[in-house]
């Protein structure tokens, strides 16, 4: 007997084994084709193309992405394309097409099946248990499927750290406002806790948590002083009492406000300290006034100067500078508004004579 027809009559004894053992109602078509395709997919004669190898499945933060490296073949020039299929629990394939998904993964050329490309809420749900399967087609060739291990996105999920972080400086503390790494449609079933890393440079570092809130108060902080801190988000889940630690933000440092008393110790030591420094400066420029009194008045002593008409000579030297000067030097016609007769004696009067 030939293996092809004993491989068939063993796999019909097969069937009716589990017919006679399950209820009529529970062997259907759908089901038979299904248990054929899982158990017997070595022997389909078609599958003839090496499957697809290293299939990764990316959860990270809401993203839920299915990649795989390409199918090589050397002796064909057509491309290979591929198909993924999606099943929940206890529910048949599903072929991840728009209708399906809203994300088409059928007859597709990359190597790379993304499930949130539609928008932010697309995706598989994520408390939902979801197992997928891949497999390489060419023509009427199929390579047999590669199934990867079921998942849950909130078990397996990685969290990044919380986004548009903004802190802002008070009087001795730091107020920190954040959004969550992903947004949560149920929070009844899931939500995220907060922890703030923080320490003062230099300094050790503490931990403050967990806060629900998305922004944060850190408090009792030293004024004027440089803090650094990192965010950090945790996912509870509820259904199975089950928590995801994420990524820590980068680190960013920030430096406290003064608050009043501090703000008015610092007005009073500056006024004082240029208030003392201005009497220094007076102090020090008397005494150098006192000591080199002289020379400083040899510095600011007004220097000779050279008469008008020399001066103009000097430029012009045709000018008659000397009839100049001599008419200036002849004596001028004295002008009394007053004549006062003075007599002497006559004995002083011969002494006045004989003394000229």
């Amino acid at each position: 007997m030939r293996p092809t027809l004993l491989w068939s009559l063993l796999l019909l004894l097969g069937v009716f084994a589990a017919a006679a053992a399950a209820p009529p109602a529970q062997l259907t078509l759908e089901t038979y084709q299904e248990w054929c395709n899982d158990s017997a997919a070595t022997h389909d004669p078609l599958s003839q193309l090496p499957a697809p190898q290293h299939p990764k499945i990316r959860l990270y933060n809401a993203e839920q992405v299915l990649s795989w490296e390409p199918v090589a073949l050397s002796n064909s020039t057509r491309p290979v394309v591929y198909q993924v299929q999606f099943k929940y629990t206890d529910s048949k394939w599903f072929t991840a097409d728009i209708m399906s998904i809203g994300v088409n993964c059928t007859q597709i050329t990359a190597t790379e099946c993304d499930f949130t490309a539609a928008s932010p809420s697309a995706g598989f749900p994520m408390d939902f248990n979801v197992t997928l399967r891949l497999r390489a087609e060419l023509g009427a060739l199929h390579s047999a499927w590669v199934t990867m291990p079921w998942f849950q996105h909130y078990r397996n999920v990685t969290v990044g750290p919380p986004e548009n972080i903004e802190v802002t400086p008070g009087e001795g503390s730091l107020i920190i406002r954040f959004s969550s790494p992903f947004d949560i449609a149920d929070t009844s079933t899931a939500f995220f806790c907060y922890y703030v890393h923080y320490w003062e440079k230099g300094g050790i570092q503490q931990v403050k948590g967990p806060f629900r809130s998305n922004s944060i108060s850190l408090d009792n902080l030293k004024p004027s002083r440089v803090y650094c801190l990192q965010v950090q988000a945790q996912l509870l889940w509820n259904k199975s009492n089950i928590f995801r630690v994420g990524h820590l933000s980068n680190i960013s440092c920030y430096e406290t406000m003064a608050d009043a008393s501090t703000e008015l110790q610092q007005v009073i030591l500056i006024s004082v300290g240029t208030f003392s420094l201005l009497s220094v400066l007076a102090g020090a420029c008397f005494f150098l006034v006192l000591k080199y009194r002289g020379l400083i008045k040899y510095w600011f002593h007004t220097p000779p100067s050279i008469p008008l008409q020399i001066e103009e000579y000097l430029k012009d030297p045709t000018q008659p500078i000397l009839e100049a000067l001599d008419k200036d030097s002849s004596p001028k016609d004295d002008v009394w508004d007053s004549v006062s007769i003075i007599s002497f004696p006559e004995k002083e009067q011969e002494d006045v004579l004989q003394t000229l």
